[in-house]
C-alpha cells in the first residue's frame, strides 16, 4: 500500500548514507553534529530504518549535506512508474 513512499525514503536514505561515508563520517557523534539530530535518530539512519523518517526530513538532511533537492511534477506516460528519483 505504501510501497512507493517507502521506496522513496529508502533511496533518499541510501544517498544520505553514501554521502556520509564519502565524507568519512563514521562516528555517530560526527553524524549528529552534521545533521543536527539525536543519537537515536542517527542509529535509525545508519541501520537503514528509513521508514522512521518522513520524506521531508530526509530531504532536509540532504540540504544539511550541501545537496540541492528538486521536486519536479510532470505528466505521467502510459506504463511509466508514478515515482522516479534521480541522483
Amino acid at each position: 500500500k505504501d510501497s512507493e513512499n517507502l521506496l522513496m525514503r529508502a533511496e533518499l536514505g541510501h544517498e544520505i548514507r553514501r554521502i556520509l561515508k564519502s565524507r568519512g563520517l563514521k562516528k555517530q557523534k560526527d553524524v549528529q553534529d552534521v545533521l543536527d539530530i539525536g543519537q537515536t535518530e542517527v542509529s535509525h539512519l545508519m541501520n537503514a530504518r528509513y521508514h522512521r523518517f518522513s520524506e521531508a526530513r530526509l530531504m532536509a538532511f540532504l540540504n544539511r549535506l550541501d545537496r540541492k533537492v528538486t521536486v519536479q511534477v510532470s505528466r505521467r506516460r502510459k506504463n511509466e512508474p508514478p515515482l522516479r528519483i534521480c541522483f
